[in-house]
């Protein structure tokens, strides 16, 4: 087998397991007496060889490139969240940025690239690998696992963990107080994390963009009718699970303040009118709002999402000793097995998609996953 010359690099949001994907490549890659390039910042890293920042040499690495003094051979790449090669590149380039990262590739001299992204980031270096001619193997990476052709991408499960035991860690201090906690996951497109941690977490409510694209006077009502219900039945607290996608009416508000918002208005005007209202006990309804942002990025991956990146890694690399020339393909995992498929059917879906702006991998309406929360009684505002 050929000498190969590898580039890899991260793009987009970072995500829990990315490091592993690296550990994995550089294991597997080190053993084929391979050389990998570790492109810093994502596409950015070209424009900076390009330009003459950076000297191609100083960004080969192996896998002992990142270990701990005394800790030779570690492999502490595994436990480490973010990404040790940064996921800076502009999603919108001029296009004498696109002729700096193609030549910054040509100086490397690589023989393929190994991109790991989001569906946003992996469109735009598809687009850029068919207009340099390069070899590509795309990883798809996201905590929001939305990314059409694979059942599961590396980060959503750690992002799953990180949500639940928020919901968890909230419960004690809702019951304490008899407060509704309102809780605002990622998920602008798809709501994946907040259904799955929203039923790993105990969730009462949750709202998904595919079910629930605004919240409405029906919304709020139903809601209110159901925390009266959890009330009537000797529990004093709740927990509501919105997805950032789900619209109120101001955009530029996050969508759990405006959430918080109308239902206490729903309930103090029900309550005032001398009843006791949806609320159920006469008094306005006392929430408290979390949203946890990017701290849903940052947990240490977990033993799955490791063990997927792991895979992920691996495969990426038999797929470039397989393939001989021009290809783009990406890893994905499909019945319980990794493999691999055209990037071209990917992108494809990507932008049909978005052409009728819609997201290329929601949720299921009619999903198992959806049916599940709906048997345990959860409110989806459907």
């Amino acid at each position: 087998m050929s000498k190969k010359r590898v580039g890899i690099l991260t793009s987009g949001g970072d995500c829990p397991g990315l490091n592993a994907i690296l550990y994995a490549v550089l294991k597997y890659a080190g053993s084929l007496n391979w050389d990998v390039y570790g492109i810093a910042n994502g596409t950015d890293g070209f424009i900076d060889v390009a330009l003459g920042r950076i000297d191609p040499e100083d960004m080969r690495i192996d896998e002992h490139s990142f270990d701990i003094p005394g800790q030779k051979g570690m492999g502490v790449l595994l436990f480490l969240s973010g990404s040790v090669l940064g996921c800076r590149g502009k999603k919108q380039r001029e296009p004498q940025e696109d002729e700096l990262i193609c030549q910054g590739y040509q100086k490397i001299q690589l023989d393929v690239l190994i991109a790991i992204g989001g569906d946003g980031s992996l469109e735009i270096i598809s687009e850029l690998a068919q207009k340099g001619n390069w070899n590509l193997v795309a990883i798809p990476k996201t905590i929001d696992n939305d990314v059409p052709g694979t059942e599961r991408v590396v980060g959503f499960d750690t992002a799953v963990e990180v949500v639940s035991d928020a919901l968890y860690n909230l419960t004690f201090t809702a019951a304490s107080h008899d407060r509704i906690m309102l809780v605002q996951v990622m998920g602008r497109d798809a709501g994946h994390l907040a259904l799955s941690a929203g039923i790993a977490g105990g969730a009462d409510v949750i709202l998904l963009p595919e079910l629930v694209p605004v919240i409405n006077e029906r919304i709020v009502r139903e809601t209110c009718l159901k925390i009266a219900h959890i009330r009537e039945h000797k529990r004093k607290f709740a927990l509501i699970v919105v997805a950032e996608g789900v619209q109120g009416e101001n955009q530029n508000e996050p969508s759990a303040e405006y959430f918080k918002r109308q239902l206490q208005q729903y309930s103090h005007l029900h309550n005032s009118a001398g009843t006791t209202g949806f609320y159920g006990l006469g008094e306005k309804i006392e929430i408290r709002v979390t949203i946890l942002g990017h701290l849903t990025r940052s947990n240490r991956p977990t033993a799955s999402d490791r063990l997927l990146a792991t895979a992920f890694g691996i495969k990426a690399i038999e797929v470039i000793a397989r393939e001989k020339e021009n290809f783009q393909r990406m890893v994905i995992l499909q019945e319980g097995q990794i493999r691999d498929r055209p990037l071209a059917e990917v992108m494809s879906q990507l932008k049909s998609a978005k052409s009728s702006s819609a997201c290329a991998s929601p949720v299921d309406p009619d999903g198992f996953i959806v049916q599940v929360a709906r048997a345990l009684g959860i409110y989806l505002g459907d």
